[in-house]
């Protein structure tokens, strides 16, 4: 039916919004009021929802920040996916710590913050830890869809390749993960030598020209 996919481009837009917001209003009470005193009807209430609207997008409190932490972990995989053609895979991942965890734009700091806040309060929350866990596993499933767009084959690449590239994607998530939460464990600002994107890059380069990584 003409128009349906638009319908449904809007309407998906539409939840994606409500999520982001619902997960804003979230980070916002846990820091101001602290996790444990925060309720699901208290982060309803503020966001302009009813508690049942709350619960269709989430089933916990925690769960209510996952939005936060997948807008970072597609902002890093979309500067993979627009690296420069000619940038072999490791030099694709470099270029794109240094775009999307840059302390010279505004929105891109405050987000930081926002995950500074977060990552220590999952220190003591293992429901939240579990969150910031499950985030960091989808991002890598991201990278690798993104990688094997960069390679031209997916699925075709072969059994060793395709496990490069997962080691690839794997490797550099975690990488990115150790740089973001020693920074977040510190009181350093998000840009400089002991900023996320600089903690991150040391990471990545410590494991030199990725041999086992495709070109």
């Amino acid at each position: 039916m003409p128009g349906s996919s638009t319908t449904e481009t809007l309407t998906e837009r539409r939840k994606a919004a409500t999520r982001l917001d619902i997960a804003r209003t979230a980070a916002a009470l846990f820091v101001e009021d602290g996790l444990r005193a925060t309720r699901a009807e208290d982060i309803a209430r503020a966001a302009g929802v009813a508690p049942r609207t709350f619960y269709r997008y989430f089933a916990t409190k925690e769960e209510a920040v996952a939005p936060l932490f997948a807008a970072g972990a597609q902002q890093w995989a979309e500067a993979v996916r627009d690296a420069p053609a000619a940038l072999s895979v490791p030099e694709a991942l470099r270029h794109a710590v240094a775009r999307s965890l840059t302390a010279d734009d505004a929105a891109n700091v405050e987000s930081l913050e926002w995950v500074r806040s977060l990552l220590r309060m999952a220190a003591e929350s293992p429901a939240l830890q579990a969150v910031w866990g499950t985030a960091c596993h989808a991002s890598e499933a991201t990278l690798l869809a993104v990688l094997e767009e960069r390679m031209g084959g997916g699925a075709d690449t072969g059994v060793l390749p395709t496990l490069a590239l997962r080691m690839a994607a794997g490797v550099a998530c975690t990488a990115i993960r150790v740089g973001v939460e020693t920074w977040a464990a510190s009181d350093a600002p998000a840009g400089g030598e002991l900023g996320p994107a600089a903690l991150a890059a040391r990471c990545l380069a410590s494991l030199g020209d990725f041999p086992w990584a495709p070109a």
